[in-house]
């Protein structure tokens, strides 16, 4: 008994050095300016500032967390941490890529590193004006972009060396969407890059063959009024034939753009939607880290419940090692389409990449996944180790895992 007690208390001490609290800011002068979360209230972030050499550095990360396509689905989310800055913990685990200790995070331990709290269920990409007084609904994610990074500038992030954005999931989606956006409202010589954890989700067809994400993002972009985030650059390069017609189909349903010249534009917009369609626009250095096999987008693109309705990928979606023969068949094939997508992400020296072949998302702000003696490697290298010798221009990275299950280095997800 007493040989448990001590290995219980070893683990909580490990715990405790590997990870810290940090509590939240609410940026309540944002309110006046609109910039709001779903349910009104004030955007929030949690900062541990730098200090040393790393004062004029800033580290930028939005959190992940999904989208509400529509109104019933944002109303599920509005009165949650999701939806709401009043229903969020006071405090957030700090660890990985945002700990303050160079044994765990090496390049950006003694930056300013910001995590920013995801309530508006668009990427931080909305701006819809009109609120119903039925919902109190806000689409207002554009806005608190702006309004935080503002704030970020008047704390100090206008005399940066060193700038970063970057985000997981949706987040990771974020940094991709605004990344030039982002360059564009730093000072110019300022060293300002990108970095999307788990954002790159492809336009891939259901296990039945439909074309389910598609009409999704369709949504997300006429119930948020996304269309404002574009990159003028991307939307003028892009013709409205790059968009598959179910695409079309799905498109032709959304009733308020009924005028041609918008239509035409919401197609666009839906397909740059898409990092693959985007990435060759973005003009600021930008590193993707990616699971060929991301969970999330086998349970929500590959094989979601309205492509699976008896079930059968249930346990393979839970976990992998419970996948069957024909299941890892089309995780392969997936993992394929996957890799195509990336084609549009040149070999330039700015640009990095780390895609292994785990069963995860998101892998930067968890320090098992981050950097630790077991953490993934590719390469023989972590994915603390790629980005910052990316980020200091030690090195390039650019690696590509081999299929599932050959790396024996993964922590692949497990969900109950």
């Amino acid at each position: 008994m007493m040989r448990v007690c001590i290995v219980l208390v070893g683990l909580l001490c490990l715990l405790s050095i590997e990870a810290y609290e940090v509590g939240l800011t609410f940026l309540d002068t944002a309110v006046a300016q609109g910039a709001v979360c779903l349910d009104g209230s004030a955007p929030a972030y949690h900062m541990d500032k730098g200090f040393d050499a790393g004062i004029d550095n800033w580290l930028v990360f939005f959190e992940g967390g999904g989208w509400c396509n529509n109104v019933t689905n944002c109303l599920a989310r509005r009165d949650t941490r999701l939806g709401s800055s009043k229903q969020m913990l006071t405090t957030e685990t700090f660890s990985g890529m945002f700990h303050n200790k160079p044994k765990y995070n090496p390049d950006f331990y003694n930056w300013n590193r910001i995590k920013v709290r995801y309530c508006d269920g668009a990427s931080f990409t909305g701006d819809v004006e009109e609120v119903d007084p039925k919902t109190n609904l806000h689409f207002r994610g554009a806005r608190i972009f702006r309004a935080v990074i503002e704030d970020l500038l008047a704390k100090g992030m206008k005399n940066a060396t060193n700038a970063m954005l970057a985000g997981c999931s949706a987040g990771g989606l974020t940094s991709i969407l605004h990344c030039d956006n982002f360059r564009s409202l730093l000072p110019a010589n300022t060293t300002v890059k990108c970095l999307s954890d788990a954002g790159f989700f492809i336009n891939a067809k259901t296990i039945i063959g439909t074309s389910h994400i598609e009409g999704f993002y369709a949504d997300v972009v006429k119930t948020h009024g996304s269309a404002k985030v574009l990159s003028p650059a991307c939307t003028s390069k892009m013709s409205p034939g790059l968009v598959r017609a179910d695409a079309l189909k799905n498109t032709l349903k959304v009733d308020f753009f009924c005028q041609n010249s918008k239509l035409t534009f919401l197609i666009v917009f839906c397909s740059v939607f898409f990092p693959q369609n985007m990435v060759q626009y973005i003009e600021t250095p930008i590193f993707l880290i990616n699971a060929a096999y991301d969970s999330w987008q086998v349970k929500n693109i590959l094989a979601p419940g309205v492509a699976d309705r008896k079930g059968t990928w249930r346990d393979c979606k839970l976990d992998i090692t419970k996948c069957s023969s024909a299941q890892l068949n089309i995780l392969q094939g997936y993992r394929q389409e996957f890799l195509k997508a990336l084609t549009g992400f040149d070999n330039s020296p700015s640009r990095g990449m780390f895609i292994n072949s785990c069963y995860s998302h998101c892998q930067t702000g968890i320090q098992e996944t981050w950097l630790r003696n077991d953490s993934p490697l590719l390469s023989n290298t972590t994915i603390a180790k790629a980005v910052g010798d990316w980020y200091y221009e030690r090195a390039t990275f650019q690696k590509i895992d081999c299929p599932y299950p050959c790396d024996k280095t993964c922590h692949n997800r497990v969900f109950e």
